[in-house]
């Protein structure tokens, strides 16, 4: 099972109850599937539960007598995660299909949850449209295919272009380095007061949003990453890795970005994408390619003016070193569980779900980024949105997490420094030195290294 500190676990599993009852049944017919996904906690975002109806409404009349039975998970993304690892370790809960993110795919592996896929995918007519970097995602450490990728994303700046007029800064931005987000944010403090200059997510209780939104967005800027792919061993000592965690220090100690109370709160992005931004109070945040669905027609906060009151801008390298820019991407992908009671039926809905109509249809309304060839040229998913483009562009910058079975436990400990140091209760150099304690506990102290390698 994943690294989860006993309490998190232990609410996770009282919260989860009703959503294990849910699914407990079902799957007993040869005729019906079942299909776990996450609900944000934001009961107006609904783009995922609107394209799996209407999918499942194409399935069932094209597949007289089956039934699909759509299990959401209401829950932040972390709790997601845990909430998702209980249904799939009983033969009782666990789904048919579940909707996996690709970094998980080798723990989940060694926690027996997936099945592979490949002899399916081989006579698949549409895995020749997959880009091979979505197929790489989810090919797992053994060789073998554990999912079918729905989109990728990458990440940037989202800034508001009303907060820098006021401020006095360029409505045409793009920071060329750590201090100019730093100075940025300095003069929206200064010049309009009554607003959170920044936000740069953090805590344990963000999950991957702090780990890999936050802390890597800036480590894979500078020098040094997580894990050496030459040697095979994860990186400690890092001059990177207390860099990123100064950041951190200088941005929650001057007030620079939210009251640690609000940055540690687990609904911190919703707060920022449904209520500050369209209010304009907050002047920039470090998000995803995919945080305009928020503001879509179908999303939580419908914003008409969004495209004209916002900017995006590239992040950049810590010192504007070559290539000058970063960002990090993930994905997410559906996958057969290992003890789904129908994966052939299950793996009929996958291919009725990846059409290129559909896949499509969901790159748009949850504004991803396109993982096959077919919809990344079409002219519809191009149009969809203007920031389209503008983040396609950042996958040649783009970074991926380590692909390892030991970095969910590593994102955790990431995620706990973070919290130490945003809340004043440790120093960049002790959290450092605590995060290289736990790598060493973890995966042993033979499989670290001071040196950094290419990055990934």
């Amino acid at each position: 099972m994943r690294f989860r500190s006993i309490a998190a676990a232990s609410l996770a599993g009282a919260v989860a109850l009703s959503t294990l009852a849910a699914c407990g049944s079902s799957g007993e017919s040869k005729n019906e599937i079942t299909i776990a996904y996450q609900r944000n906690t934001n009961n107006n975002v609904r783009y995922m539960d609107n394209f799996l109806g209407t999918v499942k409404k194409q399935f069932e009349k094209s597949h007289p007598g089956k039934t699909v039975k759509l299990v959401p998970i209401q829950a932040t993304e972390n709790d997601y995660y845990t909430k998702l690892d209980l249904m799939m370790k009983s033969p009782r809960t666990a789904p048919d299909l579940a909707y996996e993110d690709t970094f998980l795919i080798n723990s989940d592996i060694k926690a027996g949850f997936l099945q592979p896929i490949d002899s399916r995918v081989k006579t698949w007519s549409q895995w020749s449209k997959f880009f091979p970097t979505a197929k790489k995602s989810v090919t797992a450490l053994d060789g073998k295919v554990y999912g079918v990728p729905d989109g990728t994303d990458t990440r940037g700046i989202w800034y508001d272009k009303r907060i820098f007029r006021k401020a006095g800064l360029p409505t045409t931005w793009q920071p060329k380095s750590w201090d100019d987000l730093l100075a940025a944010a300095r003069q929206i403090k200064k010049k309009v007061p009554g607003v959170t200059p920044m936000n740069v997510y953090t805590g344990k209780a963000n999950g991957e949003y702090a780990a890999m939104q936050g802390f890597e967005m800036l480590l894979y800027g500078t020098d040094d990453q997580l894990y050496n792919p030459q040697q095979k061993k994860w990186v400690v000592g890092s001059k990177g890795f207390r860099d990123s965690l100064q950041f951190y220090k200088t941005v929650y100690s001057t007030g620079l970005a939210p009251k640690p109370s609000a940055a540690l709160d687990a609904n911190i992005a919703n707060n920022i994408n449904l209520e500050w931004l369209p209010a304009s109070k907050i002047g920039f945040t470090i998000d995803g390619s995919f945080t305009a669905n928020n503001w879509l027609p179908t999303g939580g906060k419908p914003w008409k003016q969004w495209s004209k009151d916002l900017g995006w801008a590239a992040m950049p390298t810590q010192h504007g070193q070559a290539p000058g820019k970063t960002s990090m991407s993930g994905g997410w992908s559906w996958a057969i569980t290992r003890q789904a009671k129908n994966p052939d039926l299950a793996w009929e809905f996958i291919k009725s779900m990846q059409t290129e109509k559909n896949a499509m249809a969901y790159d748009n309304a949850s504004q991803n980024i396109a993982v096959r060839s077919d919809v990344a040229a079409d002219p519809e998913y191009l149009k969809a949105a203007p920031t389209v483009k503008f983040f396609t562009d950042l996958v040649k910058y783009t970074h991926y997490r380590p692909a390892y079975a030991e970095y969910p436990k590593l994102s955790t400990a990431i995620t706990e420094q973070q919290e130490a140091v945003t809340t004043g209760s440790s120093s960049p150099a002790q959290a450092a030195a605590d995060y290289d304690k736990a790598v060493r506990d973890i995966v042993g102290a033979g499989h670290t290294t001071k040196v950094s390698g290419t990055k990934q």
